[in-house]
């Protein structure tokens, strides 16, 4: 069987024609021999054959069955899932023998890559694909087929131009610079081959004629703009061999990497035209993709370096069994492709050879996978226009030093560019269907290119319906690597990140393991320190930055990173010594992770709210940064929220429960103020056993307040309360100062949650029974804010004047303070200032009332209160509008607006309808 679909559509079968013509049989056989995997829906078989129609399932099992009785049933075999197929034998569609031959040709060079290609593009027949078939669906299959028609052209001809094929490059890019003069890759061939021959008029006028028509060229264009305007560069005299072209195929087509690709290449082509010598050093995790893009970074320069590409695989990580190559090994055979040259005897005098035979050649060095910087230096040029790119896991910091080097740090790929990676072999149908398995798997492998590339070729011998049981044995940490580990492939995340941990000191290796233990995701400088103290103490200073150099761990705005895929090696599969038993050092090490961590969020936590008293006692043994402001604790906690959340998921997963009760109840304060309510609703509620278990009464009674709280701004009051009157009860379990402090704290929370219920008598009572603890205690702070609470009671009644006394009465018991660094005096002032804002707005009083929320809105931000600051400002712009003043409203709702995206996002719309109502 013969069969075509790249021109007139047919197939013939021992002589016999047996589907021709611009019939629907036709039209079906081309959908199905151009869709991926030869199959298709029967609803995309109605949608190409019945365009606007909608055919009964008969209509198209009509036409299903007239291409199989012309081609039979072992081409197009039933189906009882609705899904038509076609399968084709091997070598039998010119479309297949096409694709096949251009991936053939991907693993080629010169002129064995040239005659692939041309093999390839034999297979078309005739002025376009899909001949005679109309409708939106074909035009779409014949976009996809004529941009791979385009793209194997420019492969052809830049295979041409490397085996020498001059003659047959000027006749080829004749007619099709014709036939397609936009295309920028043709007219650059174009001018490569007819360029030289041109006068410098004419071929300046065309190049002017190209800019007018089709814009600014990109940058291989302009580069042999440059090439041009040059003299032709120094003939190698007496050199009879051809120029090197000694690089590796890329594995694989590049994804994702595309900006990265076009940047690099820009600044090797500037430095070129400015005549300087150009490193590029690609560093960064093993497995990131460093060779695939230095590859593909050199077929992209190649046209820019006439004398050649060298190419030398370095071994600097390839484990104990494979010792790394020796530089004087590869300038020997560097410089036997440079001839003629002196005789050198030693590492020196042929490095001296090296940069001698390069001084007047413009030629492209790849050396790959180096160790150290001593075996990349004696293999660099001198001044002159050559370049080299070097790969390293290494960011070897004595190249950088010694030399001008242009470092790109590798970073995983970006998600939906992993997601392609994985999905490439895929119909759209299972994508689709699997399209949440695909995110998984992307994130599981944490966007490593080489773990992607390992699930691929796994993915391969799967149909899709495994995915996701590849997806439940990947979620298990301890069998990650062993998925991501193929010896049949010679592919495998765990060999690769073995051998870099061979490359480390004993010290690194111990410490790699102990930020694995760290729940991450990221860990500040002090904390590393900390861990390093554990067990007598290491370098830990030297021993991060080994790690940083090695690409193991990375820095991040100021914080320590790790892979996932490293933190599972290093957990679970790292050979590694321990000072002592290996239970007791982890142990340990747990147990100094949730000390620094606690005692760094309580030392914020301070700040926040002084008047909070934890059981937290000394800092032993760990370093404790002391934040300078409230906005600086902010800032902090900011920093390390991630990190705490997972530390105490850990306390409660070793069953620590002074951390698991501490650590969450230590961090509420800024959980209010940046609105992250339900992650603290979650945790306290989790934590509610470890504090009934192990805290004092008085140290339980501040845990259901905080609960309480947390409940309170969710609006959830019936918890509130119930956890208010549990505080209360405990409270009075204790007759001491602090018990009665307590009390007076508990039963005032529980009259303004009482007050929410629209409980206001028995609220009255209790705001005025902590009044009178509050005074007794001589706590002025507590007396302002129950008689803020009163007077909130009596402007809910509106008897404002009452509201008024009480309110002027709790700023004169606060004003007396003072405020600098008193966070809970400064928050209990903005307190009062906005109850007083809210009176003054009830009674029409607009100006004062704008003098008072702008007030305590500035109190508030200065705190790092967002919420406290959303609600003021939302009323401070009710004012600026009933005053006439609507462009200082917006000004006050734009904050707003920025707020609530802070927060999470909700009530944004309401801010924007508001604010659009304004405009």
């Amino acid at each position: 069987m013969d069969a075509h679909v790249l021109g007139a559509v047919r197939v013939d079968d021992q002589g016999r024609r047996v589907v021709s013509g611009a019939n629907r049989v036709t039209a079906l056989f081309a959908l199905l021999a151009t869709a991926p995997g030869g199959q298709c829906t029967k609803e995309e078989v109605a949608a190409a054959l019945w365009p606007g129609e909608k055919p009964t399932d008969e209509s198209i099992y009509q036409v299903v069955g007239r291409l199989r009785r012309g081609l039979g049933e072992e081409v197009v075999p039933r189906s009882a899932s609705g899904v038509c197929a076609i399968r084709m034998a091997e070598g039998s569609l010119d479309l297949t023998r096409f694709h096949d031959g251009v991936q053939r040709a991907r693993h080629l060079w010169g002129r064995e890559k040239f005659e692939q290609l041309c093999f390839a593009l034999r297979q078309w027949d005739g002025p376009e694909p899909l001949l005679g078939l109309t409708g939106e669906v074909f035009e779409i299959r014949r976009a996809a087929l004529r941009s791979d028609w385009l793209e194997a052209v420019y492969s052809r001809l830049d295979a041409a131009w490397h085996a020498g094929e001059e003659k047959w490059l000027r006749e080829e890019t004749e007619g099709l610079y014709e036939q397609l003069p936009n295309r920028e890759t043709i007219f650059r061939f174009y001018l490569l081959a007819h360029g030289p021959e041109m006068s410098l008029a004419k071929r300046a006028a065309l190049i002017r004629r190209w800019r007018e028509q089709w814009g600014a060229p990109g940058a291989e264009l302009r580069a042999v703009f440059e090439r041009l305007r040059r003299p032709a560069p120094p003939s190698r005299v007496g050199v009879l061999l051809p120029a090197p072209y000694q690089l590796l195929a890329p594995p694989r087509k590049m994804v994702g990497r595309d900006g990265l690709l076009s940047s690099l290449a820009d600044h090797v082509q500037v430095r070129q035209s400015m005549g300087a010598t150009t490193v590029v050093l690609l560093s960064g995790l093993a497995g990131v993709g460093k060779s695939a893009l230095a590859s593909c970074l050199a077929l992209q320069l190649r046209d820019q370096f006439p004398d050649g590409i060298l190419y030398g695989d370095l071994r600097g990580f390839e484990g104990r069994d494979v010792q790394p190559t020796d530089p004087e090994h590869l300038l020997d055979r560097f410089l036997a492709q440079l001839p003629p040259q002196a005789p050198a005897v030693g590492v020196e005098a042929k490095s001296v050879a090296f940069r001698s035979a390069l001084a007047h050649r413009s030629l492209l060095i790849v050396l790959d996978n180096a160790g150290q910087a001593a075996q990349v230096l004696p293999l660099l040029p001198g001044p002159g226009t050559c370049a080299v790119i070097v790969t390293s896991r290494s960011t070897l910091d004595e190249l950088c030093a010694s030399r001008d080097v242009h470092v790109s740090a590798l970073e995983p790929l970006a998600h939906p560019a992993a997601k392609e990676l994985l999905q490439e072999m895929f119909t759209p149908a299972d994508r689709q269907r699997h399209a949440r398995s695909f995110t998984e798997l992307a994130k599981l492998c944490g966007h490593l290119p080489l773990a992607l590339v390992v699930i691929k070729s796994r993915l391969d011998h799967r149909p899709a319906s495994a995915l996701p049981a590849l997806v439940r044995k990947m979620k298990e940490e301890k069998e990650r690597l062993r998925v991501l580990h193929r010896t049949d492939q010679d592919l495998s995340v765990l060999t690769a990140l073995s051998c870099s941990a061979l490359a480390l000191s004993e010290n690194a290796r111990r410490l790699l393991w102990q930020l694995a233990t760290h729940p991450g995701p990221s860990i500040g400088w002090e904390a590393v320190m900390d861990l390093g103290a554990v067990g007598g103490g290491t370098d830990a200073d030297h021993a991060v930055e080994e790690l940083a150099a090695a690409s193991l761990v990375y820095l991040h705005a100021e914080r320590y990173r790790l892979h996932d895929l490293v933190r599972a090696f290093a957990r679970h599969e790292m050979e590694l010594t321990f000072p002592f038993p290996k239970g007791e050092f982890e142990a340990e090490t747990v147990r100094q992770v949730l000390e620094h961590q606690l005692h760094n969020i309580h030392a914020c936590d301070r700040l926040l709210n002084s008047q909070r008293r934890l059981p937290i006692g000394e800092a032993d043994g760990v370093t404790v940064a002391e934040p300078e402001s409230a906005e600086r604790a902010m800032g902090l906690l900011d920093e390390e929220y991630d990190t705490t959340l997972q530390c105490i998921e850990l306390a409660m997963r070793v069953s620590l429960n002074s951390y698991t009760w501490l650590l969450p109840t230590t961090l509420v304060t800024y959980q209010w103020r940046r609105r992250r309510l339900s992650d603290a609703r979650y945790f306290l509620n989790r934590s509610m056993d470890a504090a009934e278990d192990h805290a004092l009464p008085v140290d339980r009674a501040l845990f259901y307040r905080v609960l309480a709280g947390t409940h309170w701004r969710l609006g959830e009051f019936e918890l509130a309360v119930g956890a208010l009157r549990r505080a209360v009860w405990l409270s009075e379990q204790d007759d001491s100062e602090a018990g009665r402090m307590s009390l007076a704290r508990s039963i005032q929370v529980l009259a303004s949650t009482l007050r929410k219920q629209g409980l206001d008598e028995e609220a009255e009572r209790y705001h005025r029974q902590a009044l009178e603890l509050y005074r007794e205690l001589s706590d002025s702070v507590g007396e302002a804010e129950a008689l803020t609470g009163l007077g909130t009671i009596y402007y809910d009644r509106r008897e404002y004047d009452a509201a008024l006394r009480l309110c002027a009465d709790a700023l004169s018991a606060i004003n007396g303070l003072n405020m600098n660094g008193q966070d809970h005096v400064l928050n209990g002032r903005a307190d009062v200032l906005y109850t007083l804002g809210k009176i003054h707005h009830a009674r029409g009083e607009g100006q004062e009332a704008d003098r008072l929320y702008e007030r305590a809105a500035c109190i508030y931000r200065e705190l790092g209160h967002w919420a406290y600051e959303d609600k003021v400002s939302w009323l401070h712009a009710d004012v600026l509008v009933a005053t006439a003043r609507p462009h200082e409203a917006a000004a006050v709702l734009e904050r707003v607006l920025r707020l609530r995206e802070h927060m999470g996002g909700a009530g944004v719309q309401e801010v924007r309808d508001r604010l659009e109502m304004l405009r």
